[in-house]
């Protein structure tokens, strides 16, 4: 049986793999950036409402896919590649309580999800992006995908939560036993550093899209 919420995961699923973002993809394909908003897939009585067929065709032919490729995608597996489901948050958001636990790992409600290729890290999470502070390497309302799982080295781009509760995003400089460095990806922001002690968690940043 054809369900709504496979459908709508085939389109998340098929941004993804194009490293775009659902209103990126429908940006791509000539449709309104809104036409894949979460609000679009219910009416405002609260039925589903059905990607149109000819919305699909647009984004299989900007994305170069084909329909036996797009029905994979509704099933969740692609080859034998597992589709993952990845909490996303407002990068506003992350620094308060409730949302990560100790090891930096997401927790508790307020989360949405999207969809990405799995990337064998069950604690992977997603920010989206609010203002300026990242510009212009990340803007307002780019997705970052985040992975705990991930190996750090100089030059990662990073997320870092402090124990105060400041998030930011950054260019991971230097790490040692004592200290963290941080370069900023905004010119205009001030570079970083921070004692080892006073970081609760840090992770990379392994995907970003539009």
């Amino acid at each position: 049986m054809l369900r709504h919420a496979d459908i709508w995961r085939a389109v998340d699923a098929l941004a993804a793999e194009h490293r775009l973002t659902p209103s990126g993809l429908a940006r791509r394909a000539g449709l309104d950036p809104t036409t894949f908003n979460k609000s679009k897939r219910v009416t405002r009585e609260g039925k589903p409402r059905w990607p149109s067929t000819e919305s699909v065709a647009k984004i299989l032919e900007a994305t170069g896919a084909t329909i036996d490729e797009f029905t994979s995608l509704i099933t969740g597996v692609k080859g034998r590649r597992m589709i993952q489901r990845i909490p996303v948050l407002g990068y506003a958001q992350a620094g308060a309580k409730g949302f990560f636990d100790d090891a930096g790992y997401p927790v508790g409600s307020g989360w949405d999800e999207i969809v990405f290729p799995d990337m064998n890290d069950p604690h992977a999470f997603a920010l989206e992006v609010t203002g300026d502070s990242m510009e212009p390497v990340y803007r307002d309302g780019d997705i970052i995908v985040v992975s705990p799982a991930a190996g750090l080295r100089k030059g990662d781009r990073v997320v870092v939560k402090t124990k105060d509760g400041e998030v930011m995003a950054k260019q991971l400089l230097r790490q040692t036993a004592h200290r963290v460095d941080l370069q900023s990806l905004n010119p205009r922001h001030t570079d970083r550093t921070l004692a080892a002690d006073e970081i609760s968690w840090m992770a990379r940043i392994v995907w970003a899209g539009q």
